[in-house]
């Protein structure tokens, strides 16, 4: 497929080394591993500098923009590389350069270059969607927050080095007051993380919090203001899970394409035959679109960084994470039952895909933020 945004001569030489590496690392199944997180692989991407790809120069990082962050996502999902935490580890990285202490700056963000992974946990199990219902309780003592609650889905905690966790620290006003943040290492004592098993394979956790005791130290941002602290975020994450399901339809699109040029049914290829050759235009036509509006979004938020695109951005989370559960299933469907087997990927890209339309806000609570920008 042709490019649809102009690169630099640097981003472009950032692209074919990602391609290269995925080419060489990733390639096999073998290379990848069992597990959707390879910490070996992870650790070669830190030492190439790409983990620090858009942190800031005074933390190590090579202080690209999000147009930059996007090419390596993307890049990365198409060449399968198993990386699950770095998704998790880019949202966390954005909310400590906006909201973190030096400190917590120095050893979250100096850690994300050298290879740490970082989780988030808001999701609660009455609390989901309407992250405004969260309930997890965070109180002060004797100058610490004590933490009592559970957390869910809780993707690559058993990976990360520390938590973002958001709970409530005051029930007095609105439900989207008195929310705040707090960086919770991970082994700490009154901490428990519990993996749970999904179709692929362990990528989220419940965690569970019993007088878990942290400093005051810990605490991101302002007391009581986490809300409008995620919010500020949002631009960010959107693009992040969009620009990852974006890859990833690529590939999978890919793959089917190879298939049906080779694949022959009555004495031709499988693609010469209207019907599925009529779906794949149709396929690549939904791509490109999404990856327009991907990299525009981007390109957006890197001229104005301390703007919000709620629309923009929930429309390239639903665009992109939409189309590549459909570029998934229709690639299934066309390489019939090879499609289901494990011998080829593609039930690994469906597997992968039917989450993108869930986690992240899904893609009614997407449709319901456009909804509300326009007036209804």
């Amino acid at each position: 497929m042709t490019q649809i945004l102009t690169l630099t001569d640097e981003q472009q030489a950032f692209v074919e080394s990602i391609r290269e590496f995925c080419r060489r690392e990733t390639a096999t199944r073998e290379q990848r591993g069992p597990d959707p997180h390879n910490p070996a692989v992870y650790r070669k991407m830190a030492e190439l500098g790409w983990l620090g790809v858009s942190i800031d120069e005074r933390y190590g990082g090579a202080g690209g923009g999000l147009v930059d962050m996007c090419l390596l996502l993307d890049e990365t999902a198409y060449g399968m590389a198993p990386v699950a935490g770095i998704g998790t580890t880019f949202i966390v990285a954005g909310a400590y350069e906006r909201f973190g202490s030096e400190e917590q700056k120095q050893e979250i963000l100096g850690g994300i270059v050298r290879g740490a992974v970082e989780a988030i946990a808001m999701s609660e199990p009455e609390a989901g969607s309407d992250v405004g219902a969260l309930q997890c309780r965070i109180e002060r003592r004797d100058g610490s927050y004590v933490i009592n609650g559970q957390k869910t889905w809780i993707s690559n905690a058993h990976h990360a080095d520390h938590i973002l966790l958001v709970g409530r620290t005051d029930r007095s006003g609105s439900k989207h007051d008195g929310l705040t943040m707090l960086n919770v290492p991970t082994g700490i004592e009154g901490q428990e993380i519990r993996g749970i098993d999904t179709m692929a394979g362990r990528e989220v956790n419940d965690v569970f919090y019993t007088d878990c005791e942290v400093p005051a130290s810990a605490l991101v941002g302002e007391e009581g203001k986490a809300w409008m602290q995620l919010m500020a975020g949002l631009n960010i994450e959107r693009l992040i899970i969009a620009a990852q399901h974006l890859g990833a339809a690529r590939r999978a699109f890919d793959d089917t394409l190879a298939y049906v040029r080779e694949r022959r049914q009555f004495g031709r290829p499988i693609g010469s035959f209207q019907a599925l050759r009529h779906r794949l235009a149709d396929l690549a036509t939904e791509i490109e679109c999404a990856r327009l509006l991907v990299y525009d979004v981007a390109a957006k938020v890197d001229a104005n960084p301390h703007a919000l695109f709620p629309r923009e951005a929930s429309m390239a989370k639903l665009k992109a994470t939409e189309v590549g559960k459909k570029v998934a299933l229709e690639g299934m469907q066309m390489m019939g039952g090879y499609g289901y087997a494990t011998e080829y990927d593609m039930e690994r890209h469906v597997r992968g895909a039917l989450v993108g339309t869930i986690y992240g806000g899904t893609s009614e609570i997407q449709r319901d933020i456009i909804g509300k920008t326009l007036g209804l």
